[in-house]
């Protein structure tokens, strides 16, 4: 196929096209395609990625190694990039209501994680059951999120602390002029 592009575009155009081709239908692309429930256009994975079944992806989103843990649905918008080693933990054992202490290994809470549209989330973060991030919003390396994060806000830290705000403005703009990446 790729040869059959090389006859119809210039020389640049082509190895662009190779290469977006290339990314778009790696081995980890093409296997998150086959677990998880339902996954939008333009997506990329540049490194390993184990999904739930419940895992629902929206278009153009990028990921560069995920780990989904646990039965709850997670759902991610659209246009989020995510650096290396992001784990997202999608269950809790039940160790007030279960049968065995500490726990039963059978015994679990599901909880669902939502992550908004146009979210950036760097290295190596955890995310953890129940958390909501907003629209907008970027996670710093690092950091351990729980709960809910407000649109255009940017958190770090163990547990994650909002310390600052994108410049909402400047974010409407660029939404309104769909200068997306």
């Amino acid at each position: 196929m790729l040869h059959f592009i090389s006859l119809f575009l210039p020389k640049k155009s082509w190895r662009h096209a190779v290469r977006s081709y290339a990314k778009m239908h790696n081995t980890y692309t093409r296997r998150a395609r086959k677990t998880a429930q339902s996954i939008g256009s333009n997506f990329v994975c540049n490194q390993k990625v184990l999904l739930n079944k419940r895992t629902i992806i929206g278009d153009c989103v990028r990921l560069n190694g995920l780990e989904v843990q646990g039965g709850g649905v997670v759902q991610f918008g659209n246009h989020i990039c995510a650096g290396t080693d992001l784990l997202i933990i999608a269950q809790n054992h039940n160790y007030d209501g279960g049968s065995h202490i500490p726990y039963t290994p059978k015994d679990y809470i599901y909880k669902n994680i939502e992550i908004g549209d146009f979210v950036w989330i760097g290295s190596r973060v955890t995310i953890l059951p129940g958390t909501k991030i907003g629209e907008g919003a970027i996670i710093q390396a690092g950091a351990v999120v729980h709960g809910e994060i407000p649109p255009c806000a940017i958190a770090g830290g163990n547990p994650a602390r909002v310390f600052k705000y994108r410049d909402t403005v400047h974010f409407e703009n660029l939404k309104k002029q769909k200068k997306f990446y």
